[in-house]
């Protein structure tokens, strides 16, 4: 069998066996066929059948959350926790709480997450979890009690050896710090059961700041390999989360200038350049605060009820960094058409249609995809693991350093796979799905079949 008919195989099994999960069969479909050259210089790969075994998580854990709200009533949400796979380290990754969240999203986000992992080089297996649990509207009090019962069924499964959860969507220092207290009047203390604690609970410093931090420092490395400059671009941010404030900021750093940002509900266009500082204040008002930028800066304009990415701006490099598939064909099309966009990168995971990725490659635009881009949350989690284990806190300046350090390493590893195995350094997507491939499906073959 070839390497092309194997995948196909594998892919018509997946989606015949979870046809109920769009998001999850849509990141498999996006993953696997760029492993095609790979795979036929490896047959070991079939033999072993390894496309089988590492689309499957290890295990799913389902619980429900029992929680008594402010007027004294109870309500229940479903959690999870689905430790996908354990080859090169403890599980690790984030837990949403979103209504969003269910079985699928939660495969979805896993499945790209040992991979992400797989590309820093660090000791880190892969995992995801979550709870369709909505903090929006909620007193603080109402959000400690459901954090704690969450981690009251949680803390069975977890351990700074076993699994490491971290924050994501609707999950911060205050829930993350809610969760280590729990733990640890369950248990004992042991602050390397979770990363993203609040930097007195040994949080790490720039943890905060690492993946819009990393996502920048990724862009950069890919533009100076194409003879770019960051500091010469003009750019749009989605978002205004951490990840996007945090983008803006360094972006703005660099010596670029961010032109717009978004949230759910409109953007906002600011030629004198977006202010993170004044991104960070909004944040402190909720979600769809940025409808007030103006208040601050009154020469920007807000634009409601329209997507950033369908505006008619003229800017050269785009970071998606609000959530999954908020960039489709058609947006795709408007960034070449009517944007001029050179480059994409993205903060989020899988915020671009297979579609629109098909629109970046017909059209050369230089694509850094989430695995690889955004990789820098995870980076400074596993140092925050390292100086837990370690008894130490660094300072922000050492942490910097080493993210600036790995998210170098990473575009140098992606770029160079994507030389290798399909002839064009600039494949990105290829580049990143083979090496983090590689090194997960050496080591499970090592390990034999367990």
């Amino acid at each position: 069998m070839s390497a092309k008919q194997y995948i196909n195989r594998v892919l018509q099994i997946v989606e015949e066996k979870h046809a109920d999960k769009p998001e999850f069969i849509q990141a498999v479909n996006e993953f696997f066929p760029s492993l095609e050259p790979y795979l036929t210089e490896h047959p070991e790969i079939e033999g072993h059948n390894i496309l089988e075994l590492i689309v499957e998580p290890e295990r799913i854990i389902q619980f429900r959350i029992p929680w008594e709200d402010d007027a004294g009533q109870w309500q229940v949400n479903l959690g999870w926790r689905v430790q996908y796979n354990s080859a090169l380290g403890p599980y690790k990754g984030g837990i949403r709480f979103d209504p969003s969240v269910n079985e699928s999203i939660l495969r979805f986000l896993g499945f790209e997450q040992i991979f992400k992992n797989a590309l820093t080089s660090l000791p880190l297996g892969g995992g995801k979890g979550g709870s369709d649990f909505d903090p929006h509207g909620k007193s603080q009090r109402e959000i400690m009690r459901f954090t704690q019962s969450f981690m009251s069924e949680l803390q069975k499964h977890i351990g700074p050896d076993i699994d490491v959860p971290a924050g994501d969507i609707g999950v911060g220092h205050r829930e993350i710090g809610y969760m280590y207290g729990q733990y640890k009047r369950l248990n004992q203390p042991e602050p390397g059961v979770l990363t993203g604690k609040p930097t007195n609970q040994w949080g790490s410093f720039g943890r905060t700041e690492a993946t819009g931090y990393g996502l920048i420092y990724f862009a950069e490395n890919a533009l100076w390999d194409s003879d770019e400059r960051l500091s010469e671009k003009n750019v749009v941010v989605s978002g205004t989360g951490n990840v996007s404030t945090y983008t803006v900021e360094k972006a703005t750093q660099l010596g670029a200038k961010v032109i717009a940002v978004s949230d759910s509900q409109g953007y906002v266009v600011d030629e004198n350049g977006v202010d993170a500082e004044i991104l960070k204040k909004l944040s402190a008002r909720g979600s769809g605060a940025l409808k007030y930028y103006s208040e601050y800066q009154p020469d920007s304009t807000y634009y409601e009820d329209v997507s950033v990415w369908s505006a008619q701006l003229e800017y050269d490099v785009a970071f998606p960094c609000a959530t999954q598939n908020e960039i489709d064909q058609d947006a795709a099309e408007n960034l070449v058409k009517n944007c001029g966009v050179q480059a994409v990168f993205e903060g989020a995971n899988m915020p671009s249609t297979d579609a629109a990725i098909k629109v970046y490659k017909e059209h050369d635009i230089l694509y850094g995809l989430g695995k690889a881009a955004n990789a820098g949350g995870v980076a400074v989690s596993a140092l925050e693991m390292a100086q837990n284990a370690q008894k130490e806190q660094w300072s922000i300046e050492t942490v910097d350093e080493r993210l600036q350090s790995i998210m170098s390493e990473i575009y140098e590893l992606v770029s160079t796979t994507a030389e290798k195995y399909v002839g064009n350094k600039n494949d990105l997507q290829a580049g990143a799905n083979i090496a983090s491939f590689a090194k997960l499906a050496e080591v499970m073959i090592n390990q034999g079949l367990v």
